[in-house]
């Protein structure tokens, strides 16, 4: 007998229990769809081994506990084991909202089940009232239908069609992916990493940019010189590529704390100076999110290269420059 599925149904059979309706044989052998001898081999487990209070009323042809306040043991955890619980449910809840909402609320709730209750009601309150998480812009277009496909394939190894919406073209295109696996960057933003079959590469699509999803009935296997890890350390936040680029970045005497303080990329390299200011060495694949972070810096960050990041600012600066002149003349 597979110990899995004994687990699942006294999970069950607890549950019923606990439920406050008229819990009798039957309704358990249907609910479990399994014969009354599993049944009750079942209950006799509960009452044997567990300990379980469990009475059974001739008169009401009913089985209960009689002792509310009894909890089926679980997995033995520490007050600090459950508070990493609790917390990581409220962060995977506010940085996947809605794709999980479903799924964390049941889960949650099953699990409180099982634990004694002030225990839980006191987690749940320093969860709730002392640590905020804030993911950052809410995603308003990830849709839990197609997290879920997405899930379905990658159990099955299947090949997907999607249609995709590229911001950077501001167009739709079909594509046939494998996909390898999911990358979230700091809770925001899901992206799917996979081979591309339009363009014969490893690609990124980010999921709630995906507006419809097919799996494929054919399989794949990833590709075996693929390393996920390389591939994302070559990334600077969300963007990749396949030229990779020497960045150098001076930061004033008034940014470089800011600098100093953090791990920005695994390659990073800073060195200090004198007058309290700092350059900052980086290699990194793709230059578009870089220069949107250095621009946060303003005039406490200087590009020193790549020319192509430098042009880049220039032309944002320009630009900038440009709409600020008119806004002045206009008022």
């Amino acid at each position: 007998m597979s110990m899995s599925r004994r687990l699942e149904r006294l999970l069950t059979i607890d549950q019923l229990l606990r439920s406050g309706k008229r819990i009798t044989q039957g309704i358990l052998t249907e609910h479990l769809e399994v014969k009354e001898r599993t049944v009750r081999n079942d209950l006799h487990f509960l009452r044997d081994r567990y300990s379980a209070p469990l009475e059974y009323d001739q008169s009401g042809k009913r089985w209960y506990y009689t002792d509310p306040n009894w909890r089926l043991p679980s997995i033995s955890l520490s007050q600090g084991e459950l508070f990493a619980l609790t917390l990581g449910a409220k962060m995977l809840e506010s940085y996947v909202g809605s794709a999980y909402e479903k799924e964390l609320r049941s889960s949650i709730e099953r699990l409180s089940e099982r634990l004694p209750e002030q225990t839980w009601v006191n987690l749940q309150r320093l969860a709730d009232e002392r640590i905020i998480f804030r993911p950052g812009a809410e995603m308003l277009n990830l849709s839990p239908e197609i997290w879920q496909q997405l899930l379905d394939a990658f159990n099955t190894s299947r090949r997907i069609w999607i249609r995709y919406y590229a911001a950077t073209r501001n167009e739709e295109s079909d594509r046939v992916v494998d996909p390898y696996f999911l990358d979230i960057y700091r809770g925001s933003n899901p992206y799917l990493i996979g081979f591309c079959h339009k363009r014969q590469a490893i690609r990124d699509f980010r999921i709630d940019r995906i507006k419809n999803l097919r799996i494929l009935d054919e399989t794949f296997e990833k590709d075996s010189s693929f390393n996920a890890k390389a591939y994302l350390e070559k990334r600077f936040q969300n963007e990749g590529g396949d030229k990779l680029f020497s960045v150098t970045i001076w930061f004033n005497p008034s940014s470089a704390p800011f600098i100093k303080e953090r791990r920005w990329h695994t390659s990073q390299k800073l060195v200090e100076h004198p007058d309290g200011s700092l350059t900052l060495h980086l290699v990194v694949a793709g230059l578009n999110d870089l220069k949107r972070w250095v621009l946060g810096y303003g005039k406490g960050a200087i590009v020193k290269e790549p020319q192509e990041l430098v042009q880049l600012i220039k032309r944002e600066v320009e630009e900038m420059s440009q709409h600020y002149k008119l806004s002045t003349t206009e008022s």
